[in-house]
């Protein structure tokens, strides 16, 4: 049977400039032939990073000189980063957020708007939502939102939440056509989070406790199917999961079963998740999913975020306070959290790097960890000029900048017309050939209007 079709409003896709964007991969170019000798200007730390990023995908080590340079320059480029504000009119909280390309973020909210926002130009294009086959009851849902956006291994689809927070929604890239919207017998409460296992495989977690695993049929996407209708509108395939998989109850918290956050394991085909009872979930990802283990976390409040490192083969929890790792194949794990001691406000977004561990908080500000050094990165300490300058033993802290807040009634009643709030910190992303880091976010109490966005060069 074909699968069922709903019609998209045409749209254009956000405009690009051919001279100065593009891809990273297209940035990047192939790899020189050995006996070729690169130019002594390309020996910069950009030129480095890039030829880095071809390096990795190509399957080539680094090592001796390269690979130190190559940490050093991870470990440099936080205190070298410098904030550059982004204007976002009045949207509530990015929940979510991924490089499209050099100069293009795309972005989700909390008011349930999916846009793309140029970072030189500060453009904004909204991109129309998937809307479920059949009536939802849940349409009027003000505070839930786009809480996750992830793109395919080879960034030609791109996953997301639908009209319906319920709906897994896949857009082709990088026009941003519709292409499916997974609305049939999938979850019944919001999508907080989704990974990618390749690139026609997609798993989804939600508020209703579920893992949900989406197979995509090649035939939506590589053009042997004319989807568009007699008006000449896109339109979009509604599928069903493969498979769902139920968190199991634990004891001292059986209602919360809420899963907040998947991290995928390629080397190791498994996925990770954590769910708001204080528990980590271990699976064995083929064409469906099989659970290995469950293991109660040691900090157990607002674990609310989770990202993996495949060449330390590490997971890393954010919750209310702490960093937590954990490798699944050792019984006592080695490396002791880390406290973000941020006043209580939470570990709100991770991601790491070679060995640097990025935390996003619910203060408004970026902190750096070492795992090898089990340490934060610390400030320079201001020395003479005929010395270099040597680690200051404060910790390295980026403090981001007031953003726009909504100054309503519920502002002024109780919150007694406080005049700013740090802005909590939802989501991070690094755009590594090009040195640059994307982060935005928005007020953390749940009742405040506001957003923040900003360019980290």
């Amino acid at each position: 049977m074909a699968p069922q079709q709903t019609g998209s409003r045409k749209r254009k896709a956000p405009a690009e400039s051919s001279s100065s964007q593009g891809s990273a991969a297209d940035a990047e170019g192939p790899l020189l032939p050995k006996k070729q000798k690169r130019p002594a200007t390309r020996r910069s730390l950009v030129h480095y990073l890039k030829d880095r990023e071809v390096g990795a995908r190509g399957g080539a080590g680094l090592s001796g000189s390269k690979g130190e340079l190559r940490g050093y320059a991870v470990q440099k480029l936080p205190e070298l980063l410098r904030e550059r504000e982004l204007t976002l009119g009045t949207l509530n909280k990015v929940f979510a957020s991924q490089w499209l390309n050099a100069r293009q973020v795309v972005c989700g909210t909390k008011c349930n708007t999916l846009f793309v926002v140029d970072v030189h130009s500060g453009q904004i294009t909204r991109i129309p939502l998937m809307r479920d086959r059949g009536p939802w009851l849940a349409r009027a849902q003000p505070s839930c939102g786009i809480h996750a956006i992830e793109l395919n291994p080879s960034k030609t689809l791109l996953a997301t939440g639908g009209e319906n927070p319920n709906s897994l929604a896949v857009y082709r890239l990088p026009t941003l056509d519709p292409v499916c919207l997974g609305d049939r017998h999938g979850h019944k409460d919001w999508i907080f989070t989704i990974a990618w296992m390749s690139d026609t495989v997609a798993v989804s977690g939600s508020r209703d406790g579920t893992v949900a695993l989406w197979r995509l049929d090649p035939d939506m996407f590589n053009g042997s199917i004319a989807w568009h209708n007699d008006a000449g509108l896109p339109v979009y395939a509604h599928i069903r999961p493969r498979d769902m998989e139920t968190i199991p109850r634990s004891s001292t918290s059986p209602s919360n079963r809420k899963v907040r956050a998947l991290a995928f394991s390629g080397k190791n085909q498994e996925l990770g998740a954590v769910s708001l009872d204080g528990y980590f979930h271990l699976w064995k990802a083929r064409s469906t999913l099989s659970r290995l283990l469950s293991i109660r976390l040691p900090y157990c409040r607002e674990n609310v975020c989770l990202t993996y490192c495949e060449e330390l083969s590490l997971y890393a929890v954010g919750s209310q306070s702490h960093v937590s790792f954990l490798d699944p194949r050792q019984r006592q794990q080695n490396i002791r959290p880390l406290c973000s001691r941020e006043g209580g406000t939470g570990v709100r977004s991770l991601s790491f790097y070679q060995h640097i561990i990025t935390v996003g908080t619910g203060h408004g500000s970026l902190l750096f960890y070492d795992i090898r050094a089990q340490k934060f990165l610390e400030e320079r300490a201001s020395g003479s000029p005929d010395s270099c300058p040597g680690p200051s033993g404060r910790k390295l802290k980026l403090t981001c900048g007031r953003g726009w807040l909504n100054h309503d009634d519920l502002w002024v009643n109780y919150f007694g017309g406080i005049g700013e709030f740090p802005n909590a910190l939802y989501t991070h992303c690094y755009n590594w050939p090009e040195m640059k880091l994307f982060v935005a976010g928005g007020p953390l109490p749940s009742g405040l209007h506001g957003n923040y966005a900003g360019l980290w060069s």
